[in-house]
């Protein structure tokens, strides 16, 4: 009896060691984010240090958010001693071997755009059980000066406890700081324990250092408190009128940012699309804005409106100066803004063109500017692209600056960027959070005080060699003009002229530079990286040669992008022209491509044809209908009627993509299904003894939707796991690896596996169900699940979406009621209140987007 309860109590400990240790994941037992400042240059080396304490192979992930304005300069990983670089190429080159292992059955990690800041470097390896790996990720910045102040931001996200956990700042301001202040999203006052911070009249150190018990949630459970931002910020003192000059290695910088002198009076000219896309939530935060920048107008400044969707509407006929009462009159037309129709950019900039061309009484040093917000495309008048910023080009001619912004992800971002840089501005997007108001202020704030016009920095010309950009159409207030350059041997002195147009006056400001001098200023800074000017001259010309590149012809698009080209691959920076290739252990077969996103890479495939275009009065595009698949007149009539009734019926608002659609068998009835985000990472989808099927998935971190599902078959005895980046087949320990980037199939025993290329992967077994899941790029990488012929289901299928092709059935009679917003769903013995909401369909046989579904939360 002993024996037997002695035995008993050891399986059972053995069970939950088992238990224990299918559960445990790599621990990251130090993690150190070291960043050197060194003159507004940020040198940054992220290392990562993990553990597989489990009893067999787990895979270990590296995963940061860096600045998008950053380049990537260095990757490794080392793996019990065997170190594996990231080997920066041409993209092209790189391209081309990524493809080689592709082919080899190769997966792809790519570096990723997660928010309007930051952009995501993931990378995954399997380590053996007791082994250890290490990851290092370096990356460069130049910090820009920005209402007054720099802002260094590292993004903090382990995901777990770390042992040890370390965040070092060092900043070097030889011009010395003014002030210096840190900020966090996550804060305690246990955690501001682990905060230290000293400084003296140039250097400053940043030490964050918490404990474990320091970043728990609380002491119960092991949850990290360590998720959010943490910030610096600082400005340098300013003495010198014609700005700062440093000197290192024969490399020199010039800072110019000139303070307290009048602002110029603007004339300013509001463009705001109005059109139905604009509808909701977008035009409400619109709105919101103008009120507060509305505000914000110098009394010397004069102002207009002209809103826009397929109509174009003048506020006023001319400028008016931003007097109390007209500043009351505008405010009452933002409150009236309304957003229907399509979208006419080119007249409605045409338009502010010539208000700005026939004003009159403006004050005689001045600044002209235009301001766009658009959430689209051009669908009505002019929609040619080219056309339109052509006919901009031509109609401003130099005379004003075009400021661009695009609200969301349905514009042509590079469009927008193009029109901007062309007329002297910039193009920012607005992301559509719940904060587009404050972005759309902050952008404001940034060009509201414009100080100098016409800027012109002048140096030696036979002294100095790769002078980067010197003339400045507008400097505002806050910002900074920085210009770099190399230093011919002979040069002693280096002086400095400045020419610009204040408000009141020219300007001519001189300044003359001892090179042994300045650059006696570095010496013996132990923690400055020696040749930081020259990496900072190289940075900064990529920059601009690839701003350039975008509002020029071809052909010196292309030698524009050479001299970019040639310095990314010098000095070892993955930019918009060149990739990082990482390969792992050979083993594994797996390469990892990095690339350099762009602002314009980061857009939704537009689903509007160029011309011809139609726009439902919500925004969304007009889908396919029954009516299409009629001939003769009848179709044209029933067409003309499907899309009269479109024009005069109040259109549904449009959610975001379920994280799953089905259609329930023998009812007209779809379902949108959404799972709580909180629970395992792992959702046991659908079972189905008879189809000898299993589906479960995964949701992403900070994603809501799914970025994995694993397919396993009974007969033949093949799993499929597919991911946002590649798609594993197993069958008989044999893995064969296909790839998003082009179509391709595999069939083992009738089961057939086909890719359609960056759409969706299909699994199909003769008189099985058939199970397809879409690729959706935009905002997020993640994956759409659903399933054909679901009528071969049997009555056995069960799982959180399986039970719904047995078990599901509304508590109602009123099937074909269209109008009820709410009904009964009764699913497996429980009982759902569910409500009628319009969704985006990730179904690529869908005839129509959006649909109409019941939503339903479940926790599993």
């Amino acid at each position: 009896m002993e024996q037997r309860a002695l035995l008993a109590w050891m399986v059972f400990s053995s069970l939950l060691v088992l238990a224990e240790t299918i559960d445990q994941k790599p621990e990251i037992y130090s993690l150190h984010v070291d960043c050197k400042v060194t003159s507004r240059f940020a040198h940054t080396v992220i290392t990562s240090r993990i553990v597989n304490q489990a009893n067999e192979s787990r895979e270990a992930t590296f995963e940061v958010e860096l600045p998008k304005t950053a380049f990537i300069t260095n990757f490794s990983m080392s793996i019990d001693g065997e170190v594996y670089p990231g080997i920066i190429k041409e993209k092209a080159a790189a391209q081309n071997e990524y493809d080689t292992a592709v082919s080899q059955g190769q997966s792809a990690g790519l570096v990723k755009i997660t928010d309007r800041k930051l952009e995501q470097f993931h990378v995954s390896v399997s380590i053996a059980a007791a082994s250890k790996v290490t990851f290092e990720l370096t990356y460069e910045e130049l910090l820009k000066r920005q209402l007054g102040k720099y802002e260094l931001l590292i993004k903090v996200r382990p995901k777990q406890l770390v042992k040890h956990f370390q965040i070092d700042v060092h900043i070097f301001e030889p011009q010395g700081i003014r002030f210096l202040e840190t900020d966090s999203t996550f804060m305690t006052n246990e955690l501001t324990e682990a905060l230290t911070k000293v400084q003296n009249e140039t250097k400053a150190h940043i030490l964050f250092k918490p404990t474990v018990d320091q970043q728990k949630k609380n002491s119960e459970l092991d949850e990290t408190l360590l998720n959010g931002d943490f910030v610096v910020r600082y400005d340098v003192k300013r003495e010198a009128t014609a700005g700062d000059i440093q000197i290192v290695n024969g490399y020199f910088v010039h800072y110019f940012a000139p303070q307290e002198m009048p602002v110029f009076p603007k004339n300013i000219i509001f463009v705001i699309d109005r059109s139905g896309s604009m509808a909701g939530r977008k035009i409400e935060q619109t709105m919101d804005a103008l009120l507060e920048i509305l505000q914000d107008l110098r009394p010397e400044d004069h102002f207009n409106f002209i809103t826009f969707n397929n109509k174009v509407m003048e506020w006023k006929s001319s400028l008016l100066p931003a007097t109390e009462e007209n500043v009351a009159s505008a405010a009452a037309l933002v409150q009236t803004l309304t957003a229907r129709g399509g979208t006419d950019i080119s007249g409605a900039l045409l338009a502010a063109v010539g208000v700005l061309e026939k004003a009159e009484g403006l004050p005689e040093r001045s600044v002209s500017m235009i301001v766009l917000l658009t959430d689209g495309q051009p669908t009505s008048g002019e929609r040619n692209v080219e056309v339109i910023q052509e006919n901009i080009q031509k109609a401003i001619n130099g005379k004003y600056a075009l400021f661009c912004l695009g609200f969301g992800f349905d514009v042509s971002y590079k469009f927008l960027e193009k029109m901007a840089l062309s007329n002297g501005g910039i193009a920012r997007r607005i992301y559509e959070n719940a904060d587009a108001a404050l972005q759309l202020q902050g952008f404001y704030q940034e060009v509201a005080t414009p100080i100098l016009m016409q800027i012109e920095m002048q140096y030696p010309e036979n002294s100095i060699q790769g002078l980067t950009k010197n003339d400045f159409k507008l400097f505002f207030e806050g910002s900074e003009i920085i210009v770099s350059g190399k230093i011919s041997n002979e040069l002693d002195l280096l002086p400095v002229e400045i020419k610009a147009q204040s408000h009141t006056s020219d300007l001519t400001l001189k300044e003359e530079a001892n090179v042994k001098e300045k650059e006696q200023v570095f010496q013996n800074q132990r923690y400055i990286f020696g040749n930081f000017i020259e990496r900072l001259w190289a940075y900064l010309t990529i920059q601009q040669l690839l701003e350039k590149a975008i509002s020029v012809e071809e052909e010196d698009q292309k030698a524009l992008e050479a001299q970019a080209l040639d310095l990314s691959l010098r000095y070892s920076f993955v930019t918009p022209l060149t990739s990082m290739v990482v390969t792992k252990p050979s083993d594994q077969q797996q390469k990892e491509l990095a690339n350099k996103p762009t602002e314009a890479d980061n857009e939704k495939p537009s689903r509007f044809p160029a011309r011809g275009t139609y726009r439902m009065m919500n925004g969304s595009p007009a889908g396919r209908r029954r009516s299409d698949l009629k001939t003769g007149s009848n179709r044209k009539m029933s067409s003309t009627v499907s899309r009269f009734r479109d024009i005069i019926r109040p259109q549904p608002l449009v959610d975001e993509h379920p994280q799953l659609l089905l259609q329930l068998p023998r009812q007209n009835e779809r379902i949108c299904l959404n799972i709580d985000e909180t629970t395992q990472s792992s959702v046991h989808l659908l079972s189905d003894p008879e189809q000898g099927l299993t589906v479960t998935g995964k949701l992403g971190n900070g994603v809501n939707h799914f970025v994995q599902f694993d397919i396993n078959y009974v007969n033949p005895p093949v799993q499929i796991h597919v991911y946002t980046h590649a798609i594993l087949v197993s069958h008989n320990n044999k893995n064969n690896w296909l790839s998003w980037m082009k179509s391709a199939s595999s069939t083992i025993q009738g089961l057939r596996v086909s890719v359609e290329e960056e759409r969706s992967v299909t699994a199909s077994l003769p008189d099985t169900v058939t199970v397809k899941i879409s690729l959706v790029r935009f905002p997020d990488d993640f994956l759409g699940l659903y399933f054909l012929n679901t009528d071969r289901f049997s009555d056995k299928v069960s799982g959180v979406l399986g039970q719904f092709y047995s078990k599901a059935q509304f508590g109602d009679n009123s099937n074909n009621n269209q109008r009820a917003v709410e009904r009964l769903l009764r699913v497996s013995g429980s009982e759902h209140r569910v409500s009628r909401l319009y969704k985006k369909d990730y179904r690529l046989e869908s005839a129509s987007d959006p649909v109409s579904c019941w939503s339903i939360d479940l926790t599993p």
